[in-house]
C-alpha cells in the first residue's frame, strides 16, 4: 500500500468495526513505522504523535506538513 511493503502486516487477522471515511485507528505498536524510524516514505507526512487516557487526549507532536516536509529543499 502507501505507506507499507507489500509483505508488511501490523496487526494479523484484526477484528474491526465498520469504519467510514475520516474514522480514525490507533495502533499503539508498529515496529518500524513507530516514530522512532518515521520518514517522509512516497511523500507522506509524518502523522502526529497522541496519547489518550480516560477519554482525555494529549498531544505529544503535531501533524507533518508539507512546508516542513520540503524546508530543507533549495529552489
Amino acid at each position: 500500500g502507501k505507506f507499507c511493503e507489500s509483505g508488511d502486516i501490523l496487526v494479523k487477522e484484526a477484528q474491526l468495526p465498520i469504519l467510514n471515511s475520516g474514522d480514525l485507528i490507533a495502533i499503539p505498536v508498529s515496529g518500524a513505522y513507530n516514530a522512532s524510524m518515521a520518514s517522509n516514505y512516497n511523500m507522506n507526512a509524518r502523522p502526529p504523535i497522541v496519547s489518550v487516557r480516560d477519554g482525555k487526549f494529549r498531544l505529544w507532536r503535531r501533524r507533518e506538513t508539507l512546508s516542513d516536509m520540503i524546508s530543507g529543499d533549495i529552489w
